[in-house]
């Protein structure tokens, strides 16, 4: 299965975060082409962004997210209004999972299983 994946985790709060604004690009000849956007579940994941019909090829892929809305959810002052992760997917890679470790003033990322 072709997937692309994220958790967004909260380590100011110490919780998921839920409910935050996601989007998952394609950068193409012409600029990026969205290939679609979500919110962060309950457990603050989105478990497939990559639609059913949308082939993962080679490329660049920007995963997007709207943290200025979360934070202001939260009444929560946060230094980064977007988060913006960009990856590179490789012939004969399939899956990708993309963590997010969020807090108002810094954020981390890694390529997780």
């Amino acid at each position: 299965m072709k997937r692309i994946s994220t958790h967004v985790l909260d380590i100011a709060r110490g919780r998921p975060a839920q409910d935050i604004p996601v989007r998952l690009e394609r950068q193409e000849t012409t600029g990026w082409k969205l290939l679609s956007s979500a919110r962060t579940d309950h457990d603050g994941r989105c478990a497939q962004l990559l639609p059913e019909n949308e082939a993962l090829i080679p490329g660049t892929y920007r995963i997007g997210f709207d943290t200025a809305a979360y934070f202001d959810t939260h009444k929560v002052q946060g230094l980064y209004p977007e988060v913006e992760i960009m990856l590179y997917v490789r012939d004969g890679e399939h899956t990708f999972h993309i963590p997010l470790l969020l807090s108002p003033n810094g954020y981390t990322t890694y390529r997780g299983s």
